[in-house]
């Protein structure tokens, strides 16, 4: 079983410290243990109740009432509740997704994963749900805070639902503008280019997609073949600056399209030197502005 701080069970649901402490003192909400020092900590039966309150919340009912019920008549409560409306807040998905993560439930994460799809359609499911999801429990994992099997385990659900939309897309004109995407040498968080490509395949450009992990040199061979007119790489885990601008380097003499894209770790990124035709995208919606102004920015990068 797997112990959480009270600052963890903010993170995780979105709900400040001090007001889990007034549920708690006021409304008898959560039932800390007591560790030697007379810490509180929690456990997942409780970080999983807080969630389900959050996400019941949402939907209309008191929080008084909610922190009265048993965990039996919560859950039951969720699963047989009219989720919210579009016009209201998403942390009922992004909660309820977390919830079924921790509790290794796939079946009911493709319920609510597949609720959300119908809700607010495809796109959206996936920029006002999915993405602030996985920026939660990534920023769970990066501080150790969720266990890396439940991690893994939410991703690759996730993974395999962003190939059955990919799979789904109808292929662009192969005229279309090209993008190359790839994640460079020991780089293996694959989530945020799967999504990157949906977003461009999206857009009716042409994505070639090369994977994890790939090295400089079949990187640099791909791109001689290829010829895409953009490169979109993700640097994630914090590596030597030095080495990356290395590698970057290479990129800038092989490469002789519009623009490279990078996207991930701001204080890597920050440390390395990019030429004038280098973009740092910090969200999604930059990446957006770039598909949407895409002849502007033809242009302004062939002068």
């Amino acid at each position: 079983m797997n112990l959480f701080s009270i600052s963890q069970l903010s993170q995780f649901s979105g709900i400040k410290p001090h007001t889990i402490r007034v549920w708690e003192q006021r409304y008898n909400a959560l039932k800390p243990n007591r560790s030697d020092g007379n810490t509180r900590y929690y456990d997942d039966y409780q970080l999983r109740r807080l969630l389900n309150i959050v996400s019941l919340m949402d939907n209309g009912h008191k929080v008084s009432t909610l922190c009265s019920m048993t965990d039996d008549d919560l859950f039951f409560l969720v699963s047989n509740s009219n989720t919210p409306r579009i016009s209201e807040s998403t942390e009922y998905y992004i909660s309820q997704l977390i919830a079924a993560g921790i509790s290794y439930d796939a079946g009911y994460f493709e319920i609510i994963f597949s609720d959300c799809f119908l809700k607010f359609g495809m796109k959206d499911a996936y920029m006002k749900v999915i993405y602030p999801m996985m920026e939660r429990i990534g920023l769970m994992w990066a501080t150790n805070s969720l266990p890396t099997a439940h991690e893994h385990f939410i991703s690759n659900i996730v993974r395999q639902k962003l190939l059955a939309v990919l799979d789904s897309i109808v292929a662009p004109d192969p005229a279309s503008e090209s993008w190359l995407l790839f994640l460079p040498e020991n780089e293996f968080h694959e989530i945020g280019l799967l999504y990157a490509h949906l977003i461009i395949r999206l857009s009716g450009k042409k994505v070639i997609y090369l994977g994890s992990n790939l090295p400089v040199e079949s990187v640099i061979s791909a791109i001689h073949d290829i010829k895409p007119e953009n490169l979109l790489l993700f640097l994630v885990h914090y590596d030597l600056p030095e080495q990356i601008q290395k590698s970057l380097d290479k990129f800038y003499e092989s490469f002789n399209g519009n623009k490279i894209y990078l996207a991930g770790n701001d204080k890597l990124i920050s440390q390395l030197n990019l030429n004038r035709n280098t973009e740092y995208l910090h969200s999604i919606e930059s990446l957006e502005e770039v598909l949407n102004s895409g002849a502007k920015l033809k242009t302004n990068t062939t002068i």
